[in-house]
């Protein structure tokens, strides 16, 4: 990384929720951030819920969301990579971002070296023991067929429904999933821990639970769960030393 360069991660804007006004007003102080991180940043992560719903028809995206895709379009533009990787509530991310803004879109976590740091990054929905409730239903909407349905339904209708399932349902993020479970009951640390007994890394970055959170699993290994911008506003950046926390 070039000297006075940072990498930035952020994660579950869930723009589109409670209502137009409020995911609006958070919308703007995103794109604040962007405006500012933008100055020095090598590369810049969005882990995932940017939009509390996306789904792409072939011809047709969900209504709104122009001042942030017209801004990371323009970050892009200016030669800063951005990178991102779809979480719970826009996993029916296609290729949109990449053939718009030019901006990789991840299905999965992946791992990046920065430095001479190693990094596994992703949502984070779906890892680790337990959640088998969860696990069954995201079999269920990432199947080609229950996908090629839904695109069956008109948008206004398809939208409507799945924004209900989504804020009434929850779909795994309620305010059950933003108190701290205890590090041996946190999923996300229990498969950090596991993954370290096959290789080494020294982050673990994921988004997901809603909740900061930076722990040690290994000796020279931490876990950062990077937080939401609907109650705490959070974001991690790497200086080429170290990953840390910092709330806006």
């Amino acid at each position: 990384m070039p000297s006075q360069k940072n990498i930035y991660f952020a994660s579950d804007q869930h723009l589109g929720i409670p209502s137009h006004a409020k995911s609006l007003e958070r919308e703007k102080k995103f794109i604040q951030w962007l405006d500012i991180v933008k100055q020095d940043a090598e590369a810049i992560f969005l882990l995932g819920d940017l939009f509390d719903f996306w789904f792409e028809y072939k011809k047709v995206v969900p209504k709104g969301f122009v001042r942030v895709l017209g801004k990371l379009g323009e970050i892009k533009d200016s030669g800063i990579p951005i990178h991102f990787f779809v979480g719970n509530h826009d996993l029916w991310m296609h290729d949109y971002f990449e053939k718009e803004l030019n901006i990789p879109v991840y299905h999965s976590h992946k791992e990046f070296i920065f430095g001479n740091k190693s990094f596994l990054i992703g949502h984070g929905d779906g890892l680790g023991p337990g959640d088998k409730g969860y696990k069954r239903m995201k079999k269920i909407f990432t199947n080609p067929f229950s996908k090629w349905l839904f695109r069956w339904l008109h948008p206004d209708l398809g939208v409507r429904l799945a924004q209900y399932m989504s804020t009434k349902n929850k779909l795994i993020s309620g305010q059950e999933d933003i108190k701290f479970l205890g590090e041996e009951n946190e999923w996300l640390v229990q498969y950090a821990k596991r993954k370290l007994k096959t290789k080494h890394y020294d982050y673990f970055l994921f988004g997901h639970r809603h909740l900061p959170m930076e722990i040690k699993v290994g000796e020279n290994s931490t876990y950062i769960n990077t937080g939401d911008w609907i109650t705490y506003f959070t974001y991690a950046v790497f200086d080429g030393k170290k990953l840390k926390l910092v709330k806006f």
